[in-house]
């Protein structure tokens, strides 16, 4: 086999291995977060977790989503209340997703695997790709945070795809005088509207360094269980 030949196949056979690894990687799921705090420290403070919108006030999906709320308040040390009217900390919680966005983006006619939000390989290259991100000519690139669409000129395709914004609003206030002592929201896009796989995400992202400094907004990225 000439040195050419050899060249070529590496040339073309190492995408393929990068693709392999990556469909076994476990995706990661990125949430904006900003929060303004004023948390009174853990000790002898206990907390009770209610919904921001009485529609909730029975649900039982609220409260799978509160207990959460709730495992990691109570691993920072604060103490879970029997109600609200006994608690020190009231914790105020609200959770959506919109009705979604519909995408526009221009790919090639490759049966590569292509992941519009996370970036990948073959599909959707182009212009936007990194020169030496997997090596001279590689295909790997990542897109930012609002800025799906890196792609050049050469695509004689269009597809749609839905973008959907998911959000958690976290309100903390002080029972005996009403003071509000933290504001938090976790925002993230996603493909998917699945509120049981989106609000755990969205509370990791929450608690990630929580309260966190006043003021500051973060990309928190939650990584994902590795799927057999």
């Amino acid at each position: 086999m000439s040195n050419s030949s050899f060249r070529s196949i590496v040339r073309y056979a190492a995408p393929f291995a990068l693709l392999m690894a990556t469909a076994c990687a476990p995706a990661a799921f990125n949430a904006k977060v900003n929060r303004f705090q004023a948390m009174p420290a853990p000790s002898g403070n206990s907390f009770a977790v209610k919904p921001s919108d009485p529609k909730y006030a029975n649900s039982l999906e609220f409260s799978q989503y509160a207990g959460l709320v709730g495992q990691k308040m109570a691993a920072l040390g604060y103490q879970q209340a029997s109600s609200p009217e006994t608690a020190s900390l009231v914790v105020m919680m609200d959770f959506g997703v919109d009705q979604g966005k519909e995408k526009l983006r221009a790919v090639a006619p490759d049966p590569f695997y292509y992941d519009p939000w996370y970036g990948g390989y073959g599909r959707g290259y182009g212009r936007g790709y990194s020169r030496g991100y997997y090596g001279r000519g590689g295909y790997g690139y990542r897109y930012g945070f609002h800025d799906p669409f890196l792609f050049g000129s050469g695509y004689d395709q269009v597809e749609s795809y839905t973008v959907f914004t998911s959000d958690l609003n976290l309100k903390i206030e002080n029972r005996a005088d009403g003071k509000r002592v933290f504001e938090g929201k976790a925002q993230a896009l996603s493909l998917s509207n699945n509120l049981t796989a989106l609000v755990p995400n969205l509370v990791e992202a929450m608690f990630t360094g929580f309260p966190g400094n006043s003021g500051e907004t973060v990309k928190i990225t939650v990584q994902q269980p590795k799927k057999k």
